[in-house]
């Protein structure tokens, strides 16, 4: 098992980091720029063309039957659940087969609401200390449920 991350905008990548370490897992940081700071022997990263969905194409590229992706993109997880593994954003929420259908109708109906103007722009709530603790909660439950 890897634990690959859609690594530009994820506010919890020293998180993964510590699991990660914990339970002697590599972790594949993927992304459109190098990330300072990362120093592990356990983390690799690759660096993508700026681009609509080079990082994200790169992921199922290289994702496995068994590995976890960390992503808030609906669309990545569904590709890697396809793959026969499981996903987490970083706020918690595991996307497994029970429950990626809701999260992908969900994403499609905000999207058909917000393009026909029934509600205006908003974006996700700002990331709270909960959500950090949700998402270590959900990557250790989530890790140790596919080991």
């Amino acid at each position: 098992m890897r634990i690959f991350v859609d690594a530009d905008a994820c506010p919890v990548k020293e998180e993964v980091i510590r699991v990660a370490t914990r339970h002697g897992l590599a972790v594949v940081l993927i992304g459109n720029r190098w990330m300072r700071g990362i120093d592990s022997p356990l983390v690799t990263q690759e660096v993508v063309p700026d681009g609509l969905n080079q990082a994200d194409d790169r992921i199922v590229e290289r994702f496995e039957a068994g590995d976890l992706v960390v992503t808030a993109d609906v669309p990545l997880a569904v590709r890697c659940l396809e793959k026969g593994g499981r996903g987490i954003d970083h706020r918690g929420k595991i996307f497994d087969p029970d429950s990626i259908g809701m999260a992908s109708a969900m994403r499609d109906l905000m999207t058909h609401l917000r393009d026909s103007g029934q509600i205006e722009g908003g974006g996700p709530r700002a990331y709270a200390k909960l959500d950090r603790s949700r998402f270590l909660d959900g990557l250790e439950r989530l890790v140790q449920a596919m080991k």
